[in-house]
């Protein structure tokens, strides 16, 4: 018997698809239009199918999650209407793909291998950091942790409980929330990233709750998780408005860790000879001087950076 998509799984499916046809028009693919309003925005299910070469009815079907067995030229010929790109083809492909998995085990807390860990403390000129599957922070060294978050204990990510998640601290961190030069172009990018990400573990607890606190957090996680879009980044340039060193413009690599169920690393460095790159060369000899977690982003107790005049940062346990 052929395994069924299972029930969350099945509705992102619906809705994704959904959001796909409403952002085409029948223009778009060479549909007539004949004028007048339409009910509903983007192409219809029965216009999607018919440039697919399938029926309305199969279409109904896979788009309701009732078509587990989809083969790989129709969900081609999906996605060739809609115009996915591969990372949004490769989320298409999970949500309509139900796979076996292995009935849980307690949940055991993740953790970067001691390896893992050795490489990221190596770095000691660059920021680094470990992320889990679920975008939790498992390991960071001292530039990482005195470029995102200055204002948390530096040992955070060595306590399950209560280790920094990016995209919390994103939402429901002021701090880290300033710290981005155009906020609102990161946390697109991480909302369709944990998109991306819920497609290959449907069902899962952790990120259900993690899902389910920034819903209710936060109005604007609620919209972009809405919107289904996905992205998985690969290096991105970003730029960052840091409270000791001032604007730095910084290219984030993200190394994948096949036999680490999913870990990234990700190394944040600066164009040479840049002035950014002059910035992270600051701020390395600040932490090789040994300023304290609780002070790195406030420097003897004033802020140096664009929010000059602003109160001290006082450490947080969790973002």
């Amino acid at each position: 018997m052929s395994p069924q998509v299972p029930t969350t799984q099945r509705q992102d499916l619906g809705e994704f698809l959904r959001a796909r046809r409403a952002r085409l028009l029948p223009e778009d693919v060479g549909l007539p239009t004949y004028g007048g309003q339409r009910r509903v925005p983007g192409l219809r299910r029965e216009e999607l199918a018919q440039l697919a070469g399938v029926s309305a009815g199969y279409y109904t079907r896979l788009e309701q999650g009732q078509s587990p067995n989809a083969s790989d030229a129709v969900l081609d010929a999906v996605a060739r209407v809609l115009r996915l790109d591969i990372d949004e083809r490769a989320h298409l492909y999970a949500l309509a793909r139900p796979v076996e998995r292995p009935r849980r085990r307690a949940a055991r807390p993740e953790r970067a291998r001691p390896t893992v860990q050795m490489m990221v403390e190596s770095l000691r000129d660059v920021p680094a950091l470990v992320f889990g599957r679920f975008l939790d922070i498992l390991a960071w060294n001292p530039m990482a942790h005195a470029l995102l978050a200055g204002h948390l204990d530096l040992t955070a990510p060595q306590r399950p409980a209560d280790r920094p998640n990016l995209a919390r601290m994103l939402f429901l961190d002021p701090h880290v929330r300033e710290l981005f030069a155009d906020w609102p172009r990161q946390v697109r990018g991480v909302v369709a990233d944990l998109r991306l990400i819920a497609g290959r573990h449907p069902d899962t607890p952790e990120l259900a709750a993690l899902v389910g606190e920034l819903s209710l957090a936060s109005e604007e996680f609620a919209r972009l998780w809405a919107s289904h879009a996905v992205f998985c980044p690969g290096s991105d340039t970003r730029g960052y408005q840091h409270p000791v060193v001032g604007p730095l413009e910084l290219t984030t690599e993200y190394l994948s860790l096949p036999k680490d169920e999913e870990q990234r690393v990700a190394v944040y460095t600066a164009a040479p000879g840049s002035a950014s790159e002059a910035g992270l060369r600051l701020l390395s000899g600040l932490v090789a001087a040994g300023q304290e977690p609780d002070t790195a982003w406030t420097v003897t107790g004033r802020p140096v950076g664009p929010g000059a005049g602003a109160a001290a940062v006082p450490r947080q346990d969790r973002a």
